[in-house]
């Protein structure tokens, strides 16, 4: 992250940039993720920045790590895009009844329009069904400012706050104004002191604990909402009486432009909703209109709350992301099909990446490939058209397994899963314990494409790549040793480009046995080989060297003998 500063002290920063930024000024301990666009430079940003920053295997374990390190009494953010909370939903259900004892920020990146994503799921959702407060930045300024809001508000209530960007946010760049100049340390934590305190009634979620536990979240959020009410980080621009707009992120801009005379109720802390305040600004203007990307969520709870609003048109504008053109095809309640969008060049896999040598003998050998979540999934479209299913990460596996306990034989033997590697440490580990453990009469064949990268988000590193965030070196993982952990007797090694015809020749016969069988396709991402060849040269320099260490005489080893 390379920035400066202007005279007047102002950065120009993403979102992302901001919250890593205000993240590292509020003085958090740990960041932690998983890299999903277009959440992911968060982190990347908080490491570079100094702070201590980390992938984990997926958002599960990521918002477990951040949890535990609340408890004691560190300030954390854990970080993922919308579909990776669905990961993380297990325990955010749960630890809004635990609650934290250190400030816990979950950032959650939503994706409306789904520029790199499967769904455009709402995120402000998952707020309201796990009973967590939610904040809701506009710009970059905003990010910077909420994210020191979101830490008091988890601190006063001892609450894990979601705080939501979106697309347009993480990634466009405004002027921010930090508390303190660039490269100063944090001076205003508000943090208490690190240390574990124990309250089993209160952090173990037993039923007999959580029947409580629910009754005191109820409570902590009714004192919230009645703080919102009183000074929550919401704010109304008064103008013309004629129109009025509730809105919160990104769409506040579209509609301040759309509409310059309208007065506008602008929200920053969106769950528990200031439903006072809301009846009360909907009564001073003639027309009330809620503005919201993806689903109508607030304007459904102010209606539910006897509030005269109105909302967008549903079969419109419900779909992508908004913009001033729809935000004012929104206030002149226009209901028309909207212009088609200019045709673009459809995405495909990189020239020369090792990918298109394992899909192509895939198709030669007409498998039905139960696919998953990467770059890899290009592999879909045309040219190649190679790929028959793809819903969630992980999903390859059980998904493959699947349609080979159903399909008539001829079919069965057909099915192959194929997974990337990073995807595969993520949530692919479960469908190859589900493999051994119900397998197939059919047998079935997993093909774990190893590329040596997170390649789709951006070159990150895994568990597999055998480097930490930052490039420190670390435990690698062996995908070879956790198939025959798992049980799997037949593991093959092939390089996919150098060995293709020895790839096509294995894996024909793997399809041919009514046996259990993993490839582990490796060749390095095209845009990462440099890096990779270089890092792997200094490992093996390393092992070798380790090893003649540990070869020598211990008497000759001590410290000024050689």
């Amino acid at each position: 992250m390379h920035v400066s500063q202007d005279s007047s002290g102002r950065l120009l920063l993403s979102g992302n940039e901001a919250v890593a930024l205000a993240a590292l000024h509020g003085g958090v301990a740990l960041g932690t993720g998983y890299p999903g666009t277009p959440s992911t430079e968060i982190l990347e940003c908080f490491g570079a920045l100094g702070g201590r920053a980390q992938w984990a295997p997926n958002e599960k374990v990521a918002a477990e790590v951040a949890l535990g390190a609340a408890f004691g009494r560190a300030r954390v953010i854990c970080t993922m895009k919308h579909v990776g909370l669905n990961v993380a939903a297990d325990v955010l259900f749960t630890m809004t009844y635990s609650g934290v004892d250190g400030g816990y920020v979950l950032v959650v990146s939503d994706d409306p329009g789904m520029a790199s994503s499967q769904n455009e799921q709402d995120s402000r959702r998952y707020a309201e069904a796990a009973a967590a407060p939610l904040l809701e930045p506009s710009d970059s300024q905003e990010a910077y400012d909420l994210l020191r809001t979101a830490f008091e508000i988890s601190e006063r209530w001892r609450l894990p706050v979601l705080f939501r960007l979106t697309t347009r946010v993480s990634h466009s760049k405004s002027p921010v104004r930090p508390r303190v100049p660039l490269g100063a340390p944090p001076t205003d934590t508000g943090a208490p002191a690190r240390e574990f305190v124990r309250n089993i009634p209160g952090r173990v979620m037993v039923p007999g604990h959580a029947r409580p536990a629910h009754r005191r979240l109820r409570a902590k959020l009714a004192e919230l909402q009645a703080w919102n009410e009183a000074q929550g980080p919401n704010r109304i621009e008064r103008r013309g009486r004629a129109l009025g707009i509730v809105t919160s992120g990104i769409s506040y801009h579209h509609a301040r432009e759309a509409a310059p005379d309208a007065s506008i109720l602008k929200l920053g802390l969106s769950h528990p909703p200031p439903l006072t305040t809301i009846r009360d600004f909907a009564a001073s203007v003639e027309r009330c209109v809620v503005i919201e990307e993806n689903d109508p969520w607030l304007a459904a709870a102010c209606r539910a709350a006897g509030i005269a609003v109105e909302a967008k048109d549903d079969t419109i504008f419900r779909f992508g992301e908004l913009n001033v053109d729809r935000v004012r095809r929104i206030l002149a309640r226009e209901t028309g099909p909207e212009p088609a969008p200019a045709p673009g060049k459809p995405p495909e896999l990189c020239a020369g990446c090792p990918h298109r040598s394992s899909f192509e003998v895939l198709q030669e050998l007409d498998c039905i490939v139960a696919g998953d979540i990467g770059c890899y999934t290009l592999a879909a479209l045309p040219p190649l058209a190679a790929m028959d299913l793809m819903i969630d990460m992980g999903a390859a596996v059980g998904m493959g397994l699947g349609l080979r306990h159903v399909l008539p034989r001829a079919q069965a033997k057909r099915v192959v899963s194929v997974i990337g590697d990073s995807t595969f440490i993520h949530g692919g580990l479960p469908g190859l314990v589900e493999m051994t453990y119900n397998p197939p009469a059919t047998g079935h064949v997993l093909v774990i494409l190893d590329n040596g990268t997170t390649a789709m988000t951006g070159q990150q590193e895994h568990p597999g790549t055998g480097r930490q965030l930052d490039g420190t070196a670390t435990y690698q993982v062996s995908y070879e040793d956790l198939a025959r952990a798992a049980g799997v007797r037949n593991v093959f090694t092939v390089n996919p480009v150098r060995e293709k015809a020895k790839f096509k020749a294995l894996l024909a016969e793997a399809l041919r046995k009514d046996e259990l069988t993993v490839f582990v396709a490796r060749s390095p991402c095209i845009l990462a080989a440099g890096r990779i060849l270089a890092w792997e040269k200094e490992r093996k320099a390393r092992a070798a060297a380790d090893e003649e260490s540990a070869g020598a005489c211990p008497e000759c080893a001590g410290p000024g003998n050689s």
